[in-house]
């Protein structure tokens, strides 16, 4: 079984906001599958399960706010019984232009407090990303502008980038090889 988070925050007061682009891509891909997500409270977030043409997958919403997402992550891996390279995490990326994607295979938290958290709670940095950019204020501090909801134009732009991930999201639920999946859907 694989397993798909998106980081963000719950509550209205986070909808669109920059830092919910891990949300807003789960978001975009259960709209377009017709998937439903639940809350389940022992695990801490918000759950969909997916199954491919056999392939079964689960979609993780933590609802522990970003700097605890790894708090629902470990909860839910423990549930299922989902092994480390099973899992991929799609998250908002300061460093990229908007839209952008990019994958890793593993690395460091880059300061963002949601990978910091699931390392600390995973107890490796070894686990698949998907970073979508929010681009970098020049003059908004790091903590206002992530928390600052995008505007018409930039969700317009955000828009296109989650046709791009509902492709990663089938490829890698479907067992795709991650480096594969890499070089089809990551953007210089």
């Amino acid at each position: 079984m694989r397993l798909i988070i998106g980081l963000g925050n719950p509550g209205l007061q986070y909808e669109n906001t920059r830092h919910n682009a891990g949300f807003m891509a789960l978001d975009h891909y259960a709209s377009k599958n017709n998937i439903e997500f639940s809350m389940v409270s022992k695990l801490k977030g918000m759950i969909a399960q997916v199954n491919y043409n056999g392939n079964k997958a689960i979609l993780l919403k933590p609802m522990t706010y970003m700097n605890l997402s790894g708090e629902s992550v470990q909860l839910v891996c423990s549930y299922y019984k989902i092994d480390i390279e099973d899992i991929i995490v799609f998250s908002d990326d300061l460093d990229s232009h908007l839209g952008r994607i990019r994958l890793r295979a593993k690395g460091s938290c880059g300061g963002h407090n949601g990978h910091r958290n699931i390392a600390l709670h995973l107890k490796t940095e070894e686990y698949k990303r998907v970073k979508i950019g929010i681009d970098r204020s020049p003059v908004i501090p790091v903590i206002d502008w992530v928390l600052k909801k995008f505007t018409k134009e930039e969700l317009e732009e955000i828009n296109k980038s989650f046709e791009i991930t509902d492709n990663i999201i089938d490829d890698f639920i479907r067992g795709v090889d991650f480096y594969k999946i890499s070089s089809l859907y990551s953007q210089k």
